[in-house]
């Protein structure tokens, strides 16, 4: 079977597809992904017209094979450091430290690696075994005698005996799902050197029966001091396995293997959230919940209660240690370091501070990537009686390292003396 044609465009940008490119398998699973609001597939007259929306990444299908790339908030060199902060994951080895080299677009390369470098660290230090129970045909007797087997299909003959056995193996689910997850990777990356790697280091792995098998697997896995050190290559591996949906970070519907695509607004909403956290702990700041007691509700309306949630509701110490305020943060993953901030976005950050902040002085706070450095500005917003509040807009510069990202943050945040 030819390889796929590689078909590329950019994060919100658009692409014209013939008629023949796409097969009616592709169609059923671009429709999925549409009704998942990562593109959209309109008839057009020659074919199919195919529209990204704030989605990056990479998909195979039948006869394409489908590269979305980051148009302008994260480059490519510091997507996987703001992917690994948001996971609360070690950043992988620099590319330029591999045995391989990625393009700027090619993070499912880099996702890919970042998985095989935490399988080569395993298999260093000797992957975890477990005892598993066998039954199996022996020539001699080992472990327990299985008589009602042997009595039943071996009709009391004692050539071969039928035994149950409970040995320690490496053929546990810990195992099989990193062994799973480097074989879908061998199928998203493109470079040749980190597919013979891939497949050199996945022979050391057992492998589950299907993909849908080993997220079962990881969604049972509880961490213990025997398994803890494979945290970290199961957080890869999960994000292989779902084509790019994170259990805390990602919504999964489903979709598994031959894709990674990352969501980018709700990417950078766990980057806020992270950010915002590490900012004001270390001055007794912490995050509380948006619901509940603390939740901005909407009834009398036709249909079912709705509520206004922000993204991040931080608590933090004010002048009287005694007392503590509220600010709502919003993650905004739109291009503000360039355009005005939208009315809707002015809408929902007023009700934010109505709802949650004093009435003497009203506040909320947006955050967005940028590039060029990072950014403060306050929109004030006023009316015939008076304050209606004021909205603090941070830019955090992405080619800047996330951490250096959160001393700014803190910075900023304090310089505005909440």
């Amino acid at each position: 079977m030819p390889d796929p044609t590689e078909v590329r465009l950019a994060e919100y940008g658009a692409v014209l597809l013939g008629a023949d490119q796409l097969t009616p398998r592709d169609v059923e699973r671009l429709r999925a992904l549409q009704a998942r609001g990562c593109l959209s597939l309109d008839q057009a007259p020659a074919g199919w017209r195919l529209k990204a929306d704030a989605t990056v990444g990479i998909l195979v299908l039948d006869r394409i094979r489908l590269v979305i790339e980051p148009k302008f908030a994260i480059p490519g060199e510091q997507l996987m450091s703001w992917l690994a902060y948001a996971l609360g994951t070690p950043t992988p080895l620099p590319a330029t430290a591999r045995r391989w080299a990625t393009g700027p677009e090619g993070y499912a390369d880099l996702v890919a690696a970042a998985l095989l470098e935490q399988c080569e660290q395993l298999v260093r230090e000797g992957l975890r075994r477990d005892y598993v129970r066998r039954q199996s045909l022996e020539p001699v007797l080992r472990g327990r005698l299985d008589i009602a087997a042997q009595v039943s299909r071996r009709y009391g003959q004692l050539d071969q005996l039928r035994v149950r056995t409970f040995d320690r193996e490496t053929d546990i689910e810990d195992n099989r799902v990193l062994g799973t997850a480097l074989r879908v990777a061998r199928t998203l990356a493109t470079h040749p050197d980190l597919v013979r790697d891939l497949h050199a280091i996945a022979d050391a792995f057992p492998q589950a029966p299907t993909p849908d098998a080993a997220l079962r697997a990881l969604d049972r896995t509880r961490y213990t001091r025997l398994n803890n050190r494979y945290r970290t290559a199961h957080t890869w591996a999960r994000l292989l396995l779902r084509g790019g949906g994170v259990t805390g970070l990602l919504t999964d519907d489903g979709m598994t293997a031959d894709g990674l695509l990352l969501p980018m607004p709700a990417l950078w909403e766990a980057v806020v959230r992270r950010l915002t956290t590490e900012a004001t702990a270390p001055h007794g700041g912490r995050t509380v919940l948006s619901s509940g007691a603390t939740g901005i509700t909407v009834r009398g309306d036709l249909g079912s209660t709705s509520a206004f949630r922000p993204d991040v509701l931080l608590s933090l110490p004010g002048h009287d240690q005694s007392a503590r305020t509220l600010l709502p943060v919003d993650a905004k993953y739109k291009r503000y370091d360039r355009y005005g901030v939208g009315a809707g976005d002015v809408h929902q950050l007023l009700t934010y501070s109505a709802g949650y902040t004093p009435s003497t002085g009203p506040r909320a706070v947006i955050v967005h990537p940028c590039s060029g450095g990072h950014s403060h500005r306050v929109l004030r917003v006023s009316g015939p009686q008076g304050s209606l509040g004021s909205i603090h807009v941070l830019g955090v510069d992405t080619h800047a390292s996330p951490h250096q990202a959160a001393v700014w943050i803190r910075s900023a945040l304090l310089w505005a003396d909440w």
